[in-house]
């Protein structure tokens, strides 16, 4: 149980990343573009684990 819940969350975190990062689709806008890189490579680590 808890396994899946720590699969859907890093889902939702991947997901929110990538939301961020398409509302900008603007790497010139530098810490919200950070923010959205760091909330997939966090969602990314979380699925490994």
């Amino acid at each position: 149980m808890m396994k899946l819940f720590k699969k859907t969350l890093a889902i939702c975190l991947i997901g929110l990343g990538l939301g961020i990062l398409l509302v900008l689709l603007l790497p010139l806008t530098g810490w919200l573009f950070i923010i959205g890189v760091v909330v997939i490579g966090v969602g990314f680590m979380w699925l490994a684990c």
